[in-house]
């Protein structure tokens, strides 16, 4: 029996295993997941084993909570009132903060103080006052105590153990300072009092849980974005169908659909449930589902699926899946199921506490009563235990991790790189296989006409502008958009009519004009034989054709295609560059996918896949042990992102895309991909390196702190200079982070081939077996003129080649009259004594 449980008290990785640890001993258990991000815990167990209330115990048991369930408009702004929360008590920290320091420390850099609060006379009201100030900033954080606390007595320390045990050291310090103070003052002893003044430390204490409280809000205010997905998902089916019962047409909700009914869907409705076209034909957007730009023909007995849209036509259907059995619902289920089978990243800093708090506890203590046993007093006992806490305060442990984070997703933004939480960040680095949809993110997502070919081209563009200017369909657009700059007559149609299936029949002056695929050509005796050649190069191509006749005799032919972005081959010899395997995983046929994989240089295509395949060859890629990442913008990719390890959504996809994936590139450029990659292993690094400089201080100050050095140099450390010493290790935490504002990728190198004319050669060189083939080799090494021309003699010497080299530019423009190998080449420059860095064409 599976389950999900809301889990409250959660806020770190650490957390989620020993929630996972915990119910997984339970009898009966077979898997227990945690979706940190949502909270929720998916458990599968045998209810004959083990009951719900065995559950709760056990999370209980554990240090957490569980939430009853509550309603769906509450469930979807949970995680925004909780932002609200955190931000406002954020900034009432920030103030109260600022204030404290002001009282605390103001007097050291000649600020003046309040005269209540001045002299060694009101020592006890200008401690009372911080107390209080840092009471207030501590209770509106208590749940780092409350949790902290509760995971240290179940001997399972989290990043809130570290920070309590911190906050709560410096805190009883300052306590102990005050009674100390009031026993000076009531016997007259100002020396006393003088030496526990500026002793205090509260500021230390919310100092702490202020900064981390940062990265915390930072954290919550993204928690809601799965439920966002999920919930656009169900608003892809309308609300209600028209149902055909006895000859009348009835509007029912969606819910009240039974299977078998005879559905009526009119042009631009949204399609209700899965099921049959029964009579009538259409135009469909798949968009959506399939990730495909061109909308499909369908008639009688083909298929139709809920959520896509009838963009003309109209049709009865039968209803053949309904409720959970929709590919809708099954998409949504996949997207769910994805979410809540990742397994939590545990963070660095939450493994090291785990070790490093008890080890702390441990030295205090033993140092503590070390010294009692030695003789000396309560006083200096106790001064040596609270200086090992405070030396080993986490505050430069806490921010080694959120301040990196927090500094590179600001400069990711700059980029134009939302990463959505701390692990994507992290994880985006660690991918070795970059999984790439076709349509939207590796292409335009639009067709764009390609080739115009007619004997009067002018004429062609004119009839072509004058019929297709008034349809909707995305192919009449991008003809339009094209013709619309091209040079033309005005020209209008007196009639106009849609033919299903086939395309655009108009009239002018008693003149007939069609405009549509090649059934339409043969259904009018129009002859396109002398096309064919072309027809057929094009398909290959996986470009869409569209013949253009008048009356019986055709005036010429429009191909069109859904082309690659400007910065596609780059972006993926870019991800090579970085040693990456790179997928095309696409639902197109496999003629338009081979085509653009073959420009786009990716060696590895799938195509013809629907949503559940896109999800499951995710899933065996990640079998083979494999870290992927998918990169996507449709609704049909929206399971495989959430079920990849990192799911990247281009921004100018749909919002469920973007909602279900962990980055989202804002650029639309799958140049992003390499640069997120990049920015990912130069944070790990930095966030190390943090941690070695919070680890470094802490080594060499507990020792200290300890009393070490006291028998032999009486030296030991006060706590001033402990809380010194945290600060100092701070800074160089924030100040390392601060580094990443200054990344920039390293790819930049790659060197893009001089934009030139592209030339069509028909006739001869179509005789002679085809065009001729350029390529561009990308050359180091060369320094000179000479350099220039031995590489230019180098590559002119093999058979075939032509070749001229650009000594600015660092390549070689090559044309080649027959097929030589990239590695004939590379040998010829090799040879020379230059090295090749890449070849494109």
């Amino acid at each position: 029996m599976k389950q999900k449980i809301d889990v409250t008290g959660m806020t770190c990785s650490s957390c989620a295993a020993h929630v996972e640890k915990a119910v997984k001993k339970l009898p009966g258990t077979k898997e227990a997941n945690v979706n940190l991000m949502q909270n929720k815990l998916v458990i599968d167990y045998d209810p004959e084993k083990t009951s719900q209330s065995d559950i709760n115990k056990a999370i209980e048991d554990a240090g957490y909570g569980i939430k009853q369930d509550v309603q769906s408009k509450e469930g979807d702004n949970q995680f925004a009132k909780e932002a609200k929360q955190a931000k406002q008590k954020l900034w009432i920290s920030v103030v109260l903060l600022v204030i404290l320091m002001y009282i605390s420390m103001g007097s050291m850099i000649g600020l003046p103080l309040p005269s209540f609060l001045d002299g060694l006379h009101n020592a006890i009201t200008f401690a009372m006052v911080q107390f209080l100030l840092t009471l207030i900033i501590l209770s509106m954080h208590a749940h780092y105590f409350t949790n902290g606390f509760k995971a240290l007595f179940h001997r399972a320390p989290t990043m809130d153990s570290l920070i309590a045990l911190g906050s709560s050291a410096a805190l009883l310090y300052g306590i102990y300072a005050i009674i100390m103070m009031g026993q000076g003052l009531a016997n007259q002893d100002m020396h006393m009092v003088h030496n526990y003044h500026m002793d205090l430390y509260f500021e230390s204490a919310a100092m702490i849980v202020t900064l981390i409280s940062v990265g915390k809000y930072l954290e919550t205010r993204s928690k809601g974005r799965t439920n966002d997905a999920i919930q656009k998902l169900m608003d892809l089916t309308p609300k209600t169908a028209f149902v055909l019962k006895d000859g009348q047409v009835v509007e029912v909700a969606i819910e009240d659909v039974q299977k078998d009914d005879l559905l009526i869907v009119k042009t631009g409705a949204s399609i209700p449930v899965d099921g049959l076209i029964v009579e009538g034909n259409g135009t469909f957007d798949e968009a959506l589902i399939t990730g495909e730009s061109i909308p499909v023909e369908k008639h009688e007995q083909d298929k139709v699926i809920g959520g896509t849209i009838l963009v003309s036509g109209y049709i009865q259907m039968q209803a053949t899946k309904i409720g959970e059995d929709t590919t809708i619902a099954k998409i949504i289920q996949l997207v769910e199921d994805a979410n809540s089978s990742k397994a939590p990243i545990a963070k660095l800093a939450d493994q090291v506490s785990a070790v490093f708090v008890p080890i702390v506890i441990v030295i205090a203590t033993v140092a503590t009563f070390t010294w009692l046993l030695l003789g000396y007093d309560l006083s200096f006992s106790l001064s040596i235990g609270i200086a090992v806490l405070i030396i080993s305060c986490p505050c430069a442990l806490g921010l080694a991790t959120p301040t990196a984070i927090m500094v590179a997703t600001g400069k990711g933004a700059q980029l134009g790189i939302l990463f959505k939480n701390a692990e994507s960040l992290e994880q985006v680095g660690k991918m070795d296989t970059i999984v790439l949809d076709k349509t939207g993110t590796l292409t335009k997502g639009k067709p764009e006409v390609t080739d115009v070919i007619s004997d009067n081209e002018t004429q062609l563009l004119t009839i072509a502008y004058a019929m297709e200017h008034k349809s909707e369909h995305p192919l009449a657009k991008a003809i339009v958009n094209y013709a619309s700059d091209k040079e033309k007559a005005d020209f209008t149609m007196d009639t106009f009519e849609q033919v299903a299936g086939q395309g655009i029949q108009a009239s002018k002056d008693q003149t007939i004009y069609f405009a549509g695929n090649a059934k339409m050509m043969e259904i009018n005796n129009i002859d396109i034989h002398s096309y064919a050649q072309s027809a057929t190069q094009f398909a290959s191509e996986g470009k869409t054709v569209l013949y253009f006749a008048q009356d019986v005799k055709a005036m010429g032919m429009i191909a069109l295609a859904d082309v690659l972005k400007d910065s596609s081959i780059d972006a993926i010899d870019a991800l090579k560059q970085l040693g990456k395997e790179v997928v095309l995983l696409t639902g197109d046929n496999k003629q338009t996918a081979a085509a653009i994989s073959h420009k786009a240089h990716i060696d590895t295509v799938i195509a013809e896949v629907l949503p559940e395949d896109k999800e499951r060859y995710v899933k065996e890629l990640q079998a083979q042990g494999k870290q992927v990442a998918m990169v996507g913008d449709g609704i049909n990719d929206a399971p495989a992102l959430a079920r990849a390890n990192v799911g990247i959504a281009i921004g100018a996809g749909t919002e469920i895309a973007m909602e279900s994936a962990d980055v989202v590139l804002m650029h639309s450029d799958l140049m992003d991909v390499a640069t997120s990659i990049q920015l990912s292993k130069a944070t790990i690094r930095n966030i190390k390196q943090n941690l070695f400089w919070a680890f470094f201080y802490n080594a060499i100050g507990i020792p200290l702190a300890a009393g070490l050095f006291y028998p032999a140099f009486q030296v030991k450390l006060n706590p001033m200079f402990g809380s010194a010493a945290m600060s100092l290790s701070s800074l160089f935490v924030v100040s390392n982070a601060l580094r990443l504002r200054f990344f920039k990728p390293t790819y930049t190198s790659i060197k893009k081939a001089p934009q030139t004319t592209e030339t069509k050669v028909i006739n001869e060189t179509e005789k002679k077996g085809g065009l001729p083939m350029n390529k561009v080799i990308h050359i180091n090494g060369m320094m000179c003129a000479n350099c220039e021309k031995h590489v230019n003699n180098a590559l002119n010497a093999i058979d075939g080649v032509e070749a001229k080299v650009d000594l600015a530019n660092n390549l070689a423009n090559v044309t080649l009259a027959q097929d030589v190998d990239d590695s004939t080449l590379t040998k010829a420059v090799t040879d020379a004594g230059y090295e090749v860095t890449s070849i494109e064409g």
